[in-house]
């Protein structure tokens, strides 16, 4: 492969340059679109932030290589970068806190209920940091942050702010915390976000309205319904909704659909124990879903069952997520493993002793959910999520002849069942170079270690008082 400093040091050079060329060469290609598929030695044009041209051979055309970065990926695969369709990541200085959490009221006490009426803008900041740059270390170049903790506006902006320095591509979601003191701000301080943040529409950055399915956790104020609705219609955003559970949220599916509150641009989280009505509601809507199943499996979200047959029974591909660290894995890897595992497991288990065996998904099923549908889920379908001319370049540069991973022989499935963080050797993130030869890029990491752990340490004291 190419001398990864030399290469390192043209690629900071070039940066600001809005037309600057990057070529990988020799690589295995996984791009995620349907038209292009898997090109076992094939090559990529990077042009600025956009992927230019991804063939067999772009190498020997001089006007492609031409003034261009070249990147011998032999031996590495080119993947779509992942992307977290919903994760708190305010949370992340409190990681593993919790790691034998046994209900959800456990985590909303705790967490939600204790904690983070504590925070303050400076945690929220931290937290969020180190939550995106762990996910630009683990392959995730696109994050929904489901920032519920937005008690003062600083709190908002700090959210923000923590996405913007880390380059990653980032959803700032944005809901007012369950419990504790708060400045009343929320929603209507979504109109000052959008005009400070996100005023452009080619950004790495866009904006949601954060909100709860019913008003069982935190009270009716949460619970999404035509007011929030409107909100989110006026100012032109998409809407993610969490703690999707079961019969109340399935009333609750069914008077939305019935309102007009639900299309596209609507995202369910979780979506356990729903009836078949409401799942019906969800398809003929094209409501998108968020599944995160370690979350559902490990926490025991309502019937513990990530929704994959139900969702895909309706015509809806869900994309993954991450959910709490308090709890959780942080990294997608363990998101496609496990939704593999459980689905099909649940589908032998439910033809065992007959001659029936219910339809499994496969590795691209999972990888799919983990790129180009989660763009989908998130509203960025047209910018990320494959390998197509014209999106955005948010890819993976994976290690396939490391220990774990070699020899290469299924593109995919290296990916889905034996790669994780530390074959990740490059990161770009519209075009700019995040992760390189296995280090994120611009982190003084014993700096943000010691802010991490004097953030957690004021927290858990203040959370005693």
């Amino acid at each position: 492969m190419t001398d990864s400093h030399a290469t390192l040091a043209d690629l900071r050079r070039q940066a600001a340059d809005p037309q600057r060329r990057i070529l990988f060469t020799n690589a295995t290609i996984i791009s995620m679109d349907p038209q292009i598929g898997i090109l076992h030695r094939g090559d990529l044009l990077v042009q600025g932030s956009r992927i230019a041209a991804v063939a067999p051979d772009l190498h020997s055309q001089g006007a492609a290589a031409d003034g261009a970065v070249v990147i011998d990926a032999t031996g590495a695969i080119l993947s779509p970068g992942f992307v977290d369709t919903h994760r708190h990541s305010w949370q992340a200085a409190l990681r593993r806190i919790m790691p034998d959490v046994n209900d959800l009221g456990e985590y909303v006490m705790s967490t939600l209920a204790r904690y983070a009426p504590v925070y303050q803008p400076q945690d929220v900041y931290l937290g969020t940091r180190l939550a995106a740059l762990s996910a630009i270390d683990s392959g995730i170049t696109c994050l929904l942050d489901f920032s519920h903790n937005a008690r003062t506006a600083a709190h908002s902006d700090s959210a923000v702010q923590a996405l913007l320095d880390t380059g990653i591509r980032g959803v700032h979601a944005s809901m007012r915390p369950h419990f504790g003191d708060w400045d009343g701000q929320w929603p209507a301080d979504l109109t000052r976000l959008q005009q400070q943040y996100f005023s452009s529409v080619d950004q790495l950055l866009t904006l949601r309205l954060a909100t709860l399915a019913t008003d069982e956790i935190a009270g009716p104020d949460l619970a999404y319904g035509p007011r929030l609705a409107q909100v989110a219609r006026d100012l032109g955003i998409g809407v993610s909704i969490d703690a999707v559970f079961g019969t109340t949220s399935s009333t609750a599916i069914l008077g939305w659909a019935r309102e007009g509150l639900l299309n596209p641009d609507v995202t369910l989280i979780h979506s356990t124990g729903l009836t078949g009505e409401a799942w019906k509601a969800i398809g003929d809507t094209g409501t998108t879903v968020a599944l995160a199943p370690v979350s559902e499996a490990q926490i025991g979200l309502e019937t513990a069952v990530p929704a994959v047959d139900e969702a895909l029974a309706v015509g809806i591909r869900p994309g993954l997520s991450i959910d709490v660290e308090v709890a959780l894995p942080g990294d997608m890897f363990i998101q496609m493993r496990t939704l593999l595992s459980i689905q099909r497991m649940r589908a032998v288990n439910a033809g065992y002793g007959t001659d029936r065996i219910p339809p499994r998904i496969t590795t691209h099923d999972v990888l799919d959910f983990a790129t180009l549908q989660g763009a989908r889920t998130n509203g960025l379908a047209s910018v990320t999520g494959s390998l197509t001319p014209g999106k955005q370049a948010d890819l993976l540069m994976i290690r396939a002849d490391d220990l774990n991973n070699m020899p290469l022989n299924d593109p995919i499935g290296t990916v889905v069942l034996g790669s994780d963080a530390r074959n990740i050797d490059a990161v770009l993130i519209a075009g700019q170079v995040r992760k390189w030869a296995g280090t994120v890029l611009d982190v003084d990491l014993p700096q943000l270690r010691d802010a991490v752990e004097q953030s957690r340490d004021r927290l858990l004291a203040a959370a005693k008082q």
